[in-house]
């Protein structure tokens, strides 16, 4: 067992900051707000929501 990084966790930490940019330029500088029936943040939010659903079935299956 490696405690190094490997590129399943570098890829997992790069969605993530994705995640929190998107809410914070959405919402500071867009005027978005989540759950307000808004469709681009609902989109985004089901866009990676999907991409983290398919990281962790790969790795299940791997």
């Amino acid at each position: 067992m490696s405690l190094g990084f490997n590129s399943q966790s570098s890829l997992s930490t790069v969605l993530g900051i994705v995640v929190v940019i998107v809410a914070i330029v959405g919402t500071q500088f867009l005027d978005w707000e989540w759950g307000s029936g808004q469709l681009v943040p609902t989109v985004i939010a089901v866009v990676l929501v999907g991409g983290g659903a398919l990281l962790v079935l790969r790795d299940r299956l791997a």
